[in-house]
């Protein structure tokens, strides 16, 4: 079930997808996604497919979490990341040790508790924590480097522009559920350059907190 052979292969097929950044094949390779689903789905952890976690939510498919953060690090120039919707920690934990500190937003409190244990667990300490509204992002410790977003918005919240540093990218999937597309959002200073990555099914980004 978490052999390396098992983890190989899914790494395999996202060299095979045109994933291409060693530094995140070797983070999909190592970090133990089994952890971070029900114990019932722990034999399907390391198939590239989106899975259940409970409260309505799922831990996004290995493809999907390695062009997002490929996509977030491929104009990389700082170091600060904020998250909009932490989940399980899934991705949180690939990005993490490519990066110096991420702030993580996440709405359903049950859910940033349990994320916020296993990932001090996994020896993750250069995360911040703060549930919230994904939509009013966390102005706070910005402008941030790169923003990455894990549930989609029918259209992109300003607040999460405003944010965003000149040179920053925001990774983001923008549409109502079946017409969703990964973008990437770069900030050009003068002005905001949109980049399709391609057609995504995500859970929406909730109002509220």
């Amino acid at each position: 079930m978490t052999s390396a052979r098992t983890r190989n292969r899914l790494v395999q097929r996202l060299i095979d997808q045109g994933i291409r950044s060693e530094a995140v094949l070797n983070q999909i390779r190592n970090v133990p996604r089994h952890l971070f689903v029900d114990e019932a789905l722990a034999s399907r952890a390391y198939e590239d497919t989106a899975l259940p976690i409970g409260l309505g939510q799922t831990i996004s498919q290995p493809y999907i979490v390695a062009r997002m953060t490929e996509a977030l690090l491929g104009g990389f120039q700082g170091e600060v990341v904020l998250e909009i919707g932490t989940g399980c920690g899934y991705q949180t934990a690939v990005l993490a040790p490519l990066v110096k500190k991420i702030y993580t937003v996440e709405r359903i409190h049950e859910l940033m508790r349990k994320t916020r244990q296993r990932l001090r667990d996994l020896d993750i300490y250069n995360v911040q924590y703060r549930p919230g509204d994904g939509w009013e992002g966390w102005s706070k410790y910005g402008p941030y480097d790169g923003i990455i977003v894990t549930a989609a918005p029918p259209t992109i919240p300003e607040k999460l522009l405003q944010q965003l540093a000149p040179g920053g990218r925001l990774i983001i999937p923008i549409g109502e559920q079946g017409r969703q597309e990964l973008t990437m959002i770069t900030n050009k200073n003068d002005h905001f350059q949109q980049t399709s990555l391609g057609a995504v099914s995500f859970v929406p980004l909730v109002h509220g907190k």
